[in-house]
């Protein structure tokens, strides 16, 4: 993972660990400026006067959060710098809320969630797996609402093939270590020869293993594999460098 973010499949930053804690209170006002990746929703503290506001929620395996650092970056670049210009930090409460408060009226590049107490961040409001991030846009006197961030972790443990293993395509069976709360799993194969088509990508799985039965050509493959809840909310992942190594060239 590089620092200020990679894909978790994820996405992996070692950002500034500013910890200014936004005080938030309940208000009847509901103003909201709403774009990509945003909701409508109750303020809990009034904007002060030529600012804005940006308010949401952190979850994990659908409960809320508490003390998650969520960073709104004025400039974001994924690979190199990640966030820059001015830069708002918040912590959620007990009910997993985050208010930042006092931003400047402009349109942000980022919004991030760090991954309980790592170095790791996912974008809070994105696409598939946490990979791509969304602008937003804060008005002055409004808040700017955020749907929901699901945090996963990366901590789901791959048994075989280990990285480094070198393995005979024959017999070949994936397992991994049983994840709390998961209902099932998903794995990908990535075949680092771009010239060979990958075998199995999201391949879900009920249980905590996979015998491989699609042709697997000599060569160094990369995998991976997800946990899942019930209501399809990701937990966790294992690493993103597990390659292993075909070493006969023959098809199961």
């Amino acid at each position: 993972m590089v620092a200020c973010i990679c894909l978790i499949t994820a996405i992996s930053l070692t950002g500034c660990k500013a910890g200014n804690k936004n005080s938030q209170s309940a208000t009847e006002s509901t103003n909201s400026s709403v774009a990509s990746g945003t909701e409508t929703g109750v303020e809990r503290i009034k904007p002060a006067p030529g600012t804005g506001n940006v308010q949401g929620k952190v979850l994990y395996n659908g409960k809320p959060v508490e003390n998650i650092e969520v960073k709104l970056c004025e400039k974001f670049n994924r690979y190199f710098g990640g966030c820059s210009g001015k830069t708002y930090t918040a912590r959620t409460d007990q009910d997993g809320e985050y208010v930042i408060t006092n931003v400047e009226p402009r349109v942000y590049e980022g919004l991030l969630a760090r991954v309980f107490d790592t170095d790791s961040y996912i974008f809070a409001a994105s696409g598939i797996g946490g990979l791509s991030s969304t602008k937003y846009e804060v008005s002055a006197d409004k808040t700017l609402f955020v749907r929901p961030t699901n945090l996963f972790k990366s901590d789901l443990k791959v048994l075989n093939p280990k990285a480094g293993a070198k393995v005979s395509a024959q017999n070949l069976e994936l397992k991994w270590e049983s994840y709390p709360e998961a209902a099932y799993y998903k794995f990908s194969i990535y075949p680092e020869d771009a010239g060979v088509i990958s075998p199995y990508v999201n391949e879900r799985v009920e249980g905590t293993s996979f015998s491989i039965t699609k042709p697997m050509p000599k060569g160094t493959y990369r995998w991976q594999v997800e946990a899942y809840n019930g209501s399809d909310q990701k937990l966790s992942e294992s690493g993103d460098d597990i390659k292993f190594s075909i070493t006969d060239g023959a098809a199961p």
